[in-house]
Order: C-alpha cells, then structure tokens, then sequence
C-alpha cells in the first residue's frame, strides 16, 4: 500500500481511491455519550485514511468537551486533531448521513433516529476515559481504542464508498 500526501498535505494511506469524477463523499456521524473519546478518535481516523472521500463528523448524547489523552494518542499517531470538538447530536438531526455509526453501547441505545441513514450501525468499545492507574496505562487504554478503530475503518471505507456509490447510482436511474 502507498503512503502519499493528497493536494493538501494530508495522509493518504490507501484505504481507498475514487477517479477524478469522484462523486459526493460518504456522509459519516460517529456517536458516543459524551463525544470526548471514541467518536472523536472515530472522527479523526475516518478524515486521516478516507481524506476527501469522506464527511465526517462526530457527536454525543451529553458532549463532555474532548478528553486531552484523545487529542495526545491522535498527535502521537501523526493524525491531525484540527477542528476536534465536542458537540451534540442535536446539532445533526434532519441531516442525511449514509452512515451512523454508535461506539459505545449507551449511545446505541439512545441515539435519535436519523430518517435517510442508509446504515446505522455499532462498533462497541471500551471507554477509555473511564480507565484508570498510572498515566501510561491510561495512554495504552486510548491506544487500544484508537488501534482497534483504525482497523476496522481501514477495512470499512472501500465497501462504504462502493455502496455508496451503487445506491447512487439506482437513485439517479
């Protein structure tokens, strides 16, 4: 796989490549309650590997403002953590999103209905906010979230853009 810069400096690792036409980024909200650590992570990792191909943004139930250690793992992974902020999933409703995506299982529950989702789905992990002991084991419960993401984002965003791109395609005809 080939580690380029796009047009803006960004990374672009390769997750995945749409043609000079490209059609309309996949419309993605990742939620969690307090929007301070795994959305944010989800956020920032989905803008890092999808770049233009994607637009994404992230939201909580009860937004926390976002958790230092969120912001100390992204820099230390190279990911930009410009214009990370915590905000509500009231500030989303009546938008269309192809995807929502919930992170924590008290979110799932009580995430409002998005009418047009093509997807809502749920990625459930730990909150490492609530870690506790030494800084460094606080730091590696972040990590682990944030590697477990970028696993499973890496391996999603080609099957999002191609049904994105197939439900378009039936819209248009």
């Amino acid at each position: 796989m080939t580690d380029t810069h796009d047009h803006d400096g960004h990374h672009d690792h390769g997750a995945f490549h749409a043609g000079a036409d490209e059609a309309p980024p996949v419309r993605i909200l990742v939620v969690c309650w307090g929007n301070s650590a795994r959305s944010i992570l989800g956020e920032a990792l989905f803008r890092h590997l999808g770049g233009s191909r994607v637009e994404v943004h992230s939201a909580g139930i009860e937004p926390k403002g976002v958790n230092p250690l969120s912001i100390r793992v992204l820099e230390e992974a190279g990911i930009s953590t410009a214009g990370l902020t915590s905000k509500s999933v009231n500030e989303y409703l009546g938008q269309r999103f192809d995807y929502v995506i919930t992170v924590c299982d008290d979110a799932r529950g009580a995430c409002p209905v998005f009418p047009g989702v093509a997807e809502s789905m749920h990625w459930g992990y730990p909150d490492p906010a609530a870690a506790t002991g030494t800084e460094e084991e606080r730091l590696a419960a972040f990590r682990s979230v944030l590697t477990g993401l970028g696993q499973r984002i890496h391996a999603f965003l080609p099957i999002a853009e191609r049904y994105a791109a197939e439900r378009r395609t039936v819209e248009l005809s």
